[in-house]
Protein backbone atom coordinates (compact mmCIF):
# COMPACT_ATOMS: atom_id res chain seq x y z
CA UNK A 1 0.00 0.00 0.00
CA UNK A 2 2.76 2.50 0.83
CA UNK A 3 2.43 5.93 2.37
CA UNK A 4 -0.17 8.32 0.89
CA UNK A 5 1.49 11.59 -0.09
CA UNK A 6 -1.37 13.78 1.18
CA UNK A 7 -0.76 12.75 4.81
CA UNK A 8 1.86 13.82 7.35
CA UNK A 9 3.64 11.23 9.48
CA UNK A 10 5.07 11.15 13.01
CA UNK A 11 8.17 9.34 14.21
CA UNK A 12 5.90 7.02 16.23
CA UNK A 13 4.02 5.92 13.07
CA UNK A 14 0.83 7.93 13.38
CA UNK A 15 -0.53 9.73 10.33
CA UNK A 16 -2.36 13.05 10.18
CA UNK A 17 -4.81 14.19 7.53
CA UNK A 18 -5.38 17.94 7.48
CA UNK A 19 -9.08 18.88 7.30
CA UNK A 20 -8.74 22.68 7.79
CA UNK A 21 -9.00 23.37 11.55
CA UNK A 22 -9.18 19.69 12.52
CA UNK A 23 -7.11 16.65 11.69
CA UNK A 24 -7.85 12.95 11.44
CA UNK A 25 -5.31 10.61 13.07
CA UNK A 26 -4.58 6.94 12.52
CA UNK A 27 -1.63 4.59 12.41
CA UNK A 28 0.57 3.81 9.42
CA UNK A 29 0.63 0.62 7.40
CA UNK A 30 4.01 -0.16 8.97
CA UNK A 31 2.58 0.18 12.50
CA UNK A 32 -0.45 -1.99 11.83
CA UNK A 33 1.76 -4.69 10.29
CA UNK A 34 4.05 -4.61 13.34
CA UNK A 35 1.03 -4.91 15.62
CA UNK A 36 -0.31 -7.88 13.68
CA UNK A 37 -3.98 -8.71 14.28
CA UNK A 38 -5.66 -5.81 16.13
CA UNK A 39 -8.24 -7.17 18.57
CA UNK A 40 -9.15 -4.12 20.69
CA UNK A 41 -9.06 -0.33 20.42
CA UNK A 42 -9.55 2.06 23.34
CA UNK A 43 -10.34 5.50 21.96
CA UNK A 44 -9.99 8.85 23.75
CA UNK A 45 -12.98 10.71 25.15
CA UNK A 46 -14.53 13.40 22.96
CA UNK A 47 -13.90 16.82 24.52
CA UNK A 48 -10.54 15.83 26.01
CA UNK A 49 -7.81 18.48 25.74
CA UNK A 50 -4.58 16.92 24.47
CA UNK A 51 -0.97 17.99 24.02
CA UNK A 52 1.19 17.03 21.06
CA UNK A 53 3.04 13.79 21.83
CA UNK A 54 0.54 12.71 24.50
CA UNK A 55 -0.64 9.08 24.59
CA UNK A 56 -4.39 9.27 23.97
CA UNK A 57 -5.41 5.89 22.58
CA UNK A 58 -4.53 2.21 23.04
CA UNK A 59 -4.46 -0.41 20.32
CA UNK A 60 -4.17 -4.04 21.39
CA UNK A 61 -3.16 -6.87 19.15
CA UNK A 62 -2.57 -10.56 19.64
CA UNK A 63 1.05 -9.57 20.39
CA UNK A 64 0.76 -6.65 22.83
CA UNK A 65 -0.88 -3.31 23.65
CA UNK A 66 0.51 -0.08 22.20
CA UNK A 67 -0.10 3.56 23.05
CA UNK A 68 -1.08 5.84 20.18
CA UNK A 69 0.10 9.44 20.45
CA UNK A 70 -1.55 12.58 19.15
CA UNK A 71 0.81 14.43 16.82
CA UNK A 72 -0.97 17.76 17.50
CA UNK A 73 -2.35 19.69 20.47
CA UNK A 74 -6.03 20.55 20.69
CA UNK A 75 -9.37 18.99 21.58
CA UNK A 76 -10.63 15.54 20.63
CA UNK A 77 -13.75 16.28 18.57
CA UNK A 78 -14.60 12.86 17.15
CA UNK A 79 -13.66 9.20 17.50
CA UNK A 80 -14.16 6.30 15.13
CA UNK A 81 -16.39 4.06 17.25
CA UNK A 82 -16.60 1.66 14.30
CA UNK A 83 -13.07 0.43 15.09
CA UNK A 84 -14.16 -0.41 18.64
CA UNK A 85 -16.79 -2.76 17.18
CA UNK A 86 -14.52 -3.97 14.35
CA UNK A 87 -10.83 -3.53 15.35
CA UNK A 88 -9.71 -5.38 12.21
CA UNK A 89 -10.44 -2.16 10.26
CA UNK A 90 -7.13 -0.85 11.60
CA UNK A 91 -5.37 -3.69 9.77
CA UNK A 92 -7.60 -3.80 6.70
CA UNK A 93 -7.90 -0.06 5.94
CA UNK A 94 -5.49 1.90 8.16
CA UNK A 95 -5.62 5.03 5.95
CA UNK A 96 -9.38 4.96 5.43
CA UNK A 97 -12.06 3.32 7.56
CA UNK A 98 -9.45 2.46 10.21
CA UNK A 99 -8.82 6.08 11.32
CA UNK A 100 -8.87 6.51 15.11
CA UNK A 101 -9.72 10.06 16.24
CA UNK A 102 -10.01 13.68 15.17
CA UNK A 103 -8.44 16.68 16.87
CA UNK A 104 -9.49 20.31 16.53
CA UNK A 105 -6.05 21.86 16.54
CA UNK A 106 -5.26 24.68 18.95
CA UNK A 107 -2.71 26.21 16.55
CA UNK A 108 -3.08 25.47 12.81
CA UNK A 109 0.67 26.07 12.32
CA UNK A 110 1.22 22.66 13.97
CA UNK A 111 0.12 20.86 10.82
CA UNK A 112 2.06 22.80 8.19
Amino acid sequence: MGYPADLKYSKTHEWVKNNASEVSVGITEYAQKELSDVVYVELPEVGREVSAGEAVCVVESVKAAFDIYTPVAGTIVDVNSTVEDDPALVNNDCYGKGWLFKVEVSDPKQIN
